[in-house]
């Protein structure tokens, strides 16, 4: 004879509180075997089995409908698991993109404006921050001459990692938040625009100078504290500029390194390095600024 047991009887059993249980069979994943004279509810030992897999399945987080799902045989055991595998890694990212903006928060000043990309950063999907980038770089870049020799830096502008790292550190997240903050403000798009257009345009008659040479040369007496308009900083600018330079043309050698010169640009790309884990790059700006500011002093 099958011994049926009552709710209190298989919540002592199981250790599923009795209100769990009358809950469970009221939802129709655990119905109750039959009813007892006075209309208690009763069990035999295939219910305590699916008590014990519902349990397991709720304490794995899954929903009543995909428990439902399983114990009707509808979905397997093995592919609700792996949905919700996904839901829990996503989970799990989320959570760590919020450690890390909680101790950015914790170690930073505060303000408004940080804490609207903060929540950004926490609420979008790596599409959406994938679609602000595109609409920057699109609004920056347009009507320009997709031949031209600069366009390729449209496409690497975007290069956002499809995903932040699964586990970012605060560092990353601050790039992010910096990102965000130079894409959104107009002067830093103006900037870029007019570097755009001008990268678009018919070259210009103005020498050219070896980034190379800048790097060494205005690199090292911008760091030994060299006066581009002194006599020894002109003196650095000739080994830079070389014997063929036409002095006639210094302002527009000037001009055209002043269009491409701008250290929140190369901020930017220096963010992008961040997020994607690139190799830092040593700034290179200040030295080109060195050299345009003794270009201007001759």
């Amino acid at each position: 004879m099958t011994t049926l047991l009552t709710i209190g009887q298989l919540a002592r059993r199981s250790g599923v509180p009795a209100r769990t249980i009358r809950f469970w069979s009221d939802e129709g994943v655990l119905p109750e075997t039959d009813r007892s004279r006075g209309n208690y509810r009763r069990y035999d030992s295939r219910a305590v089995a699916r008590l014990d897999l519902v349990r397991t399945l709720r304490e794995l987080g899954l929903g009543l409908d995909d428990v439902r799902l399983v114990l009707e045989r509808r979905r397997s055991v093995q592919d609700v698991a792996a949905a919700h595998v996904q839901a829990i890694d996503s989970q799990i990212r989320a959570l760590r993109v919020q450690r890390a903006l909680c101790t950015l928060l914790a170690g930073g000043e505060w303000s408004e404006r940080k804490a609207a990309l903060m929540n950004d950063l926490a609420r979008l999907s790596a599409a959406e921050r994938q679609q602000m980038i595109d609409e920057f770089v699109d609004a920056t870049f347009a009507g320009t001459d997709p031949q031209a020799p600069g366009a390729g830096i449209a496409g690497a502008m975007r290069s956002m990692p499809a995903e932040l790292p699964d586990d970012p550190s605060t560092e990353q997240v601050a790039a992010w938040v910096e990102l965000a903050e130079l894409v959104g403000d107009p002067a830093f798009r103006a900037r870029v625009r007019e570097m755009a257009v001008a990268g678009s345009a018919p070259a210009t008659e103005a020498p050219a100078i070896d980034p190379a040479a800048v790097a060494e040369h205005a690199g090292g007496a911008l760091a030994a504290g060299v006066d581009p308009a002194s006599e020894e900083g002109q003196r650095v600018l000739a080994r830079i500029t070389g014997p063929d330079f036409d002095p006639g043309r210094r302002a527009a050698a000037a001009d055209t390194l002043a269009t491409f010169s701008d250290r929140r640009v190369e901020r930017y790309w220096q963010l992008l390095g961040v997020l994607n884990g690139w190799a830092p790059v040593p700034s290179s700006v200040p030295a080109f600024e060195w050299v345009i500011a003794a270009l201007r002093a001759g």
